[in-house]
């Protein structure tokens, strides 16, 4: 399922094709320098159309192979750095494993070098927000805290500005996942697992797989964390080596994190810690209180105080795009989960709804189905219309129509479909939200999640 990477073959002095010149890349290719290895740039891309984005680089000693195909730039190197957006399955990887030159990935070959203390996590969802949440907690109680990997900091920065003491929290996806050896986290968790980036990965069996990898390197004396209600992440738990302990929004567990008589509760080797209230919590949503109770049993076991560690759960204000307020205008209240890329994040941002809502919805075909999502939309009376736009815009309404839910509208851009669910929630009775969670990646329209997002917002705010 993962690629063998053999870190430990690139030493001083070696040449490494770093693939893709974005922000792990480029981190990449500043850490290599630093260690005297030497990067060789690559990306499709020309220089002049970085636009001085690659400025910092041209003062270290780096070698420019941009303007062209990977695998032409791959003669003369000595090992491959590939970013998570390369699939282990292209041809530049399959190039140098058959001239046996080694490949790495961004996350795997940064791992390698860390001076200080790492905690990881992956899932489906919830990853973004439980990572800035532990952060926060580890921030809360005197350490110097970097979040990093998936989030949208490269790893490769972050282990360049901690040293012994410090803290890393990674969040982790599937496709950085595909290229690690041994990426050891003392502490680790898989939140939860729904259907998503078959595209990718082919099969939910081959995307489980990776989300597991994550353990693969640990010991007996570490940590792995579950979701107890989670039947997929229950079945993960059987072979692993590190010590494993579950999370539970649902059931009070003998061991673990979970809910009693509405408190957060710790109970570990014995130790029973109330934390805190569901109340306190200031992220709102079911959804949030599962990464809350991980994110606790996470920094518990990683040695933070209980008293840390409730501050960190009842201070903690959310993060961008993730049902994030925008503003309230004319009655009507604006949200962005530009974050909610599939259909079970956008199914918890649904059930969050506690107002009349237009729901904006659609983007990039990531393979999976949306029956369950419509028939969720279609029983949920918050849901008054759906908007759809993007590539996936016909199959959505399609589902939407078999579960009977008749009420929707094409849009041919985001400004457009902002403006329409505007109006439509202008006239609910007694005001109401818009709702943009699209379900999809952004990348027919987008760079990313995040310009979707800041897209939305800036639309709203000019309204």
């Amino acid at each position: 399922m993962t690629e063998k990477m053999h870190t430990n073959e690139i030493k001083r002095g070696m040449r490494m094709l770093i693939v893709g010149m974005a922000r792990s890349g480029i981190a990449a290719a500043e850490l290599a320098a630093s260690l005297g290895i030497v990067p060789v740039i690559n990306d499709l891309k020309t220089e002049d159309q970085f636009a001085g984005q690659l400025e910092g680089l041209k003062k270290l000693p780096v070698e420019w192979r941009l303007g062209m195909k990977a695998e032409e730039a791959l003669p003369g190197c000595d090992a491959l750095l590939i970013s998570p957006g390369v699939p282990i399955q292209s041809p530049v990887v399959r190039l140098a494993r058959d001239m046996g030159i080694p490949v790495v990935g961004e996350l795997e070959f940064a791992a390698r070098h860390k001076k200080c203390a790492m905690t990881a996590l992956t899932g489906t969802n919830g990853k973004t927000t439980t990572t800035s949440l532990l952060a926060h907690i580890f921030a809360s109680s005197g350490v110097h805290t970097v979040a990093a990997g998936n989030i949208g900091y490269p790893m490769s920065s972050a282990v360049r500005e901690t040293e012994n003491g410090d803290r890393i929290v990674c969040e982790v996806s599937s496709f950085q996942l595909e290229t690690t050896d041994a990426f050891h986290p003392a502490a680790a968790a898989v939140l939860n697992i729904s259907e998503d980036h078959l595209n990718r990965h082919g099969t939910m069996e081959n995307y489980m797989a990776l989300k597991r990898h994550i353990f693969d390197a640990q010991t007996e004396s570490d940590y792995a964390i579950l979701n107890w209600d989670d039947a997929a992440c229950r079945g993960m738990a059987q072979g692993l080596r590190g010590r494993v302990l579950y999370f539970s929004r649902l059931s009070e567990l003998p061991e673990g994190a979970y809910v009693k008589d509405g408190v957060i509760t710790l109970c570990v080797d014995g130790c029973v810690h109330d934390l805190c209230r569901e109340e306190d919590l200031i992220i709102p949503g079911p959804h949030n209180l599962e990464n809350a109770l991980a994110a606790a049993l996470l920094a518990y076991v990683s040695g933070v105080a209980a008293t840390d560690i409730a501050r960190g759960l009842t201070t903690f204000t959310g993060v961008e795009h993730r049902i994030e307020f925008v503003r309230e205008k004319d009655g009507v209240r604006y949200i962005n989960d530009s974050k909610g890329s599939n259909c079970d994040s956008t199914e918890k941002a649904v059930l969050s709804m506690k107002k009349s809502t237009v729901l904006i919805l659609g983007g990039s075909d990531k393979g999976t189905g949306f029956d369950k999502l419509a028939r969720l939309i279609a029983e949920t009376k918050e849901i008054c219309h759906c908007i759809v736009l993007g590539e996936t815009a016909e199959k959505i309404a399609k589902s939407l129509a078999d579960a009977g839910y008749l009420a929707v509208t094409k849009a041919h851009g985001m400004e457009e479909a902002v403006k329409t669910a505007a109006l439509m929630a202008k006239s609910f009775p007694c005001g109401g939200n818009v709702l943009l969670s699209p379900a999809c990646a952004s990348f027919d329209m987008f760079r990313d999640y995040e310009e979707r997002g800041r897209v939305f917002k800036n639309i709203v705010n000019n309204l």
